[in-house]
């Protein structure tokens, strides 16, 4: 898989349409089904690059750092499912999530693990496939991980961090900010689907998911503020 970036997205919306449209309908469906629980976390255009980043990429591991409520969980075991193989391992310090995911996708690929990821650093798994941030906002804490956890994700490994682009940039101080900066000392590209950020690309993904008759809303929200790279071979400091 090359680097991620608009015209590979594009490929793999053609590759997978179908699936994805099946995963579209089962999540818009558990969507309604969990309304009095759940609040969704993930935008459209984020939750499906997700997916079929997976799709492509068939990670036997996944490391996903902040749960919530479960959707972008269920996004991504949708997606070890669909590849028939492939284990999540999900960090958050609270547990709301384990009563919204669904057993016919958690079991056998899922591994919930309950506290404070800094404390808990054992439980980390060898050989992250794909690494998915969503977790704390602050800076303080994505200094924690870009020196903590990132040195133990082989080069080239896709990493997404969540809640970068709600803006045109980044506020300062904020964990999109400092990740930001890490990327730009160690020269590696990031790609977003962010409607502020990129409104160019954004609009070329809404275009064709209309082409691809992927147009229907999921959920409404339409910030995609997530970011996408891939790990680089020599890491800077925080």
């Amino acid at each position: 898989m090359g680097d991620i970036g608009l015209s590979l997205i594009g490929d793999l919306y053609r590759k997978y349409r179908d699936p994805l449209a099946k995963v579209r309908d089962a999540q818009r469906a558990f969507h309604r089904a969990t309304r009095d629980r759940m609040t969704p976390q993930l935008d459209d255009l984020e939750a499906e690059i997700t997916y079929l980043l997976l799709r492509e990429t068939r990670p036997d591991t996944v490391m996903e750092l902040g749960t919530f409520h479960g959707w972008s969980t269920t996004w991504i075991l949708s997606a070890l499912r669909d590849n028939g193989t492939g284990t999540l391992h999900s960090f958050d310090i609270v547990d709301n999530v384990v009563a919204n995911v669904p057993s016919e996708l958690s079991l056998g690929r899922w591994e919930f693990h309950k506290g404070d990821i800094r404390e808990n650093m054992s439980r980390v798994p060898e050989g992250i496939g794909y690494l998915f941030v969503d977790a704390a906002h602050n800076g303080r804490f994505a200094r924690w991980y870009l020196s903590e956890l990132f040195p133990r994700v082989a080069p080239g490994t896709p990493v997404s961090v969540h809640d970068v682009f709600h803006g045109r940039r980044a506020l300062p101080l904020t964990e999109g900010a400092v990740v930001l900066a890490w990327l730009r000392r160690t020269g590696t590209d990031f790609f977003t689907p962010s409607r502020r950020r990129a409104p160019a690309p954004y609009t070329a993904l809404l275009e064709l998911k209309e082409e691809l008759g992927l147009g229907e809303p999921v959920r409404t929200s339409r910030d995609n503020p997530m970011i996408y790279f891939r790990m680089p071979e020599h890491l800077p400091s925080a």
